[in-house]
């Protein structure tokens, strides 16, 4: 019976539909590499797997299964807003980038040697930073009582706001729109079971490349080494040309 199901649904299958599920299983690919490594990974998890018992439950005919399952998906629209809501306004906001056309890219260069600068120099000096560049999400709504600067992007105010003992040396710099917006801020940390022995700067920096589509800059206060944060990874031991190529490919 279940195999005379499938023969029959198999047969009626054209070019439409093969697209279909193309496509369909394209979205949630992207869906699961975009949210692979955070806390709403396991529930996509769960979901598919639910899913697969829905199918099973149905070929089946599995009666009293398959009516409480189906009006558990009655309600996973409104479910997946919930639990998705930082994944789908990350996936939108990462379409709606691929689709912007200019690109000023001598600014860009000018501002990314500031900061390359400022970077290597806190590496020398062994001096801890933590450095974040906004993109198209705006990394201000997650974090926590930030003070406002609104200056041009620097290397001498970047370094002067690092300075050990300074009054915003703790925290971050957010730059925004080509300038640096906010000091001393305090990025969410990863989940617990992705805890290591990572310094909390790098995982700071893992932690708000989960949430937005920031590239952050992290300088070890232990070692002076420069790492790169961006979609939740981290990219260690980084030269000066590294910085800089990586900077320039992710168009900040």
């Amino acid at each position: 019976m279940i195999f005379d199901y499938i023969y029959n649904a198999f047969s009626k299958f054209n070019f439409g539909d093969v697209f279909d599920i193309l496509f369909l299983f394209l979205l949630f690919y992207y869906l699961l590499l975009l949210i692979k490594g955070t806390k709403s990974y396991q529930v996509a998890v769960g979901i598919i797997l639910i899913g697969v018992f829905a199918i099973i439950a149905s070929l089946l005919k599995l009666t009293a299964f398959s009516y409480i399952l189906n009006n558990f998906f009655t309600y996973l629209i409104f479910a997946i807003i919930v639990l998705f809501q930082d994944e789908l306004r990350k996936i939108l906001a990462e379409i709606g980038s691929k689709l912007r056309t200019k690109y000023d890219l001598t600014a860009k260069t000018e501002i990314i040697d500031e900061i390359v600068n400022t970077i290597v120099a806190l590496s020398l000096s062994k001096i801890g930073a933590l450095i974040a560049i906004e993109r198209d999400i705006d990394v201000k709504n997650y974090v926590n009582k930030p003070v406002k600067v609104d200056a041009e992007v620097s290397k001498d105010l970047l370094l002067t706001i690092f300075t050990p003992n300074s009054p915003l040396h703790d925290g971050a710099v957010i730059i925004s729109k080509n300038r640096v917006a906010l000091a001393r801020c305090f990025f969410p940390l990863p989940p617990l079971l992705e805890l290591s022995p990572k310094g909390t700067r790098h995982l700071a920096a893992v932690g708000i490349t989960q949430q937005t589509d920031c590239v952050v800059l992290v300088v070890s206060e232990e070692t002076g080494k420069i790492s790169l944060a961006i979609n939740g990874e981290l990219i260690r031991g980084l030269d000066r040309e590294g910085v800089k190529n990586r900077l320039l490919h992710y168009k900040i």
